[in-house]
C-alpha cells in the first residue's frame, strides 16, 4: 500500500481547530505509518511552527508551508535532489513564494487604495495573535516568523472584499481564504506544491524494481485548500466546528467526511485504508464510500 500519498491540511483538518490537537487522529496516523503511508503536511504555518509540530507527531515525510510558498524535503527522502531546490540544514528546500517584506508593501498600498485598515500579521502584537488564534506565546512567535504568507483580517461588507481581492489580482499575486484569515500571496498556493513534490515522488517511484505508480489522496477543510483537493485523486473535505461544510468547495469527486476536525480526518482515514486493503493486488485503487 506505500504507491499512495496522502496530502492534508493542519488546523481543523488533522488538529482540531481550538486546542490544536490530534489526540482523535492518532489512530489513524499510526495505521498510515505501518502501511509506510508518507503523510504530507500541506499548511499556512511557517517553518517556525511546523517543525516541532512534526517532532511531536514522529513526522519523517515533506511538508508544504505557508499555503504552498516552500516545500521542504528531509535530505534522506529521494535520491536525488528535487529540482529547483537548494540545500538548508537538513532540508532540500524548494523556494515558490513571493517575499514577505513584499507582501507587507502590497498590503500597505491596498490598504490606501480601498481607504479602510487592513490588519496584517505584521501589525499585530504577540498578544493580539494570542488572543485571535488561540495560540500559546511561544507558538503565536512561531507563527509571526513568516516568509512568504501574510494573514490580514477585513472587518467590511462584502463588496470591500471583494474590491481588496481584485486589488490583490490586479498587482499579479493572489488571495485566499483560511479558517480565521484571509491570506495575501504570490504565485503558489498549495495545488501547485503538492504537484512539484507529486513529481518527485513518481520519479523516485520508477527508480523501484518492479516501478509503482502513486496514488494521492488530499483532506482540506477550508477554501484555501481548494489548489490542493483539485490536484489529487481522492479529496476529502473534513467538516467545520459547526458541522457544516465550505460551501465555496464542490467538486465532482468530492469526499464529505462526517466529522468534525481530526474526528472527520481520523474516520475518512480509516475508510480509505480499509478498502484499500479489500482491493485485489492486481486491482489496488481507492474508491472511498463513507459509512
Amino acid at each position: 500500500m506505500s504507491r499512495y500519498l496522502l496530502f492534508t491540511d493542519l488546523d481543523g483538518c488533522l488538529l482540531d481547530s481550538d486546542t490544536y490537537s490530534f489526540d482523535e487522529a492518532k489512530p489513524a496516523l499510526e495505521a498510515l505509518r505501518a502501511e509506510e503511508i508518507p503523510v504530507i503536511l500541506v499548511s499556512g504555518k511557517t517553518r517556525a511552527e511546523m517543525e516541532p509540530l512534526r517532532e511531536r507527531l514522529g513526522h519523517q515525510a515533506p511538508f508544504i508551508v505557508e499555503n504552498g510558498a516552500a516545500v521542504y524535503v528531509p535530505l534522506e527522502t529521494f535520491e536525488f535532489a528535487p529540482e529547483r531546490s537548494r540545500r538548508r540544514s537538513s532540508y532540500h528546500v524548494i523556494e515558490l513564494g513571493t517575499p514577505y517584506a513584499l507582501l507587507r508593501d502590497v498590503l500597505r498600498q491596498i490598504e490606501e487604495a480601498v481607504g479602510t485598515p487592513l490588519q496584517g500579521f505584521g501589525d499585530l502584537s504577540v498578544e493580539e495573535v494570542m488572543a485571535t488564534t488561540g495560540l500559546p506565546r511561544e507558538d503565536a512567535l512561531r507563527s509571526m516568523l513568516r516568509e512568504f504568507d501574510e494573514p490580514f483580517l477585513v472587518n467590511g461588507p462584502p463588496k470591500l472584499i471583494e474590491e481588496i481581492c481584485r486589488q490583490i489580482v490586479t498587482r499579479g499575486l493572489n488571495w485566499t481564504r483560511g479558517g480565521r484569515f484571509f491570506h495575501l500571496t504570490g504565485n503558489n498556493d498549495k495545488g501547485r506544491a503538492a504537484e512539484l513534490l507529486l513529481r518527485c515522488y513518481k520519479r523516485q517511484r520508477r527508480l523501484q524494481d518492479p516501478p509503482e505508480d502513486v496514488e494521492t489522496i488530499g483532506i482540506g477543510d477550508s477554501l484555501n485548500d481548494l489548489p490542493l483537493l483539485l490536484t489529487v485523486d481522492h479529496p476529502v473535505l473534513v467538516q467545520k466546528p459547526d458541522g457544516s461544510y465550505d460551501q465555496d468547495i464542490n467538486l465532482p469527486n468530492l469526499i464529505r467526511a462526517p466529522g468534525i476536525g481530526p474526528a472527520g480526518w481520523s474516520r475518512a482515514v480509516m475508510d480509505l485504508l480499509r478498502q484499500a486493503a479489500e482491493e485485489p493486488a492486481h486491482n489496488r485503487s481507492i474508491n472511498i464510500q463513507i459509512r
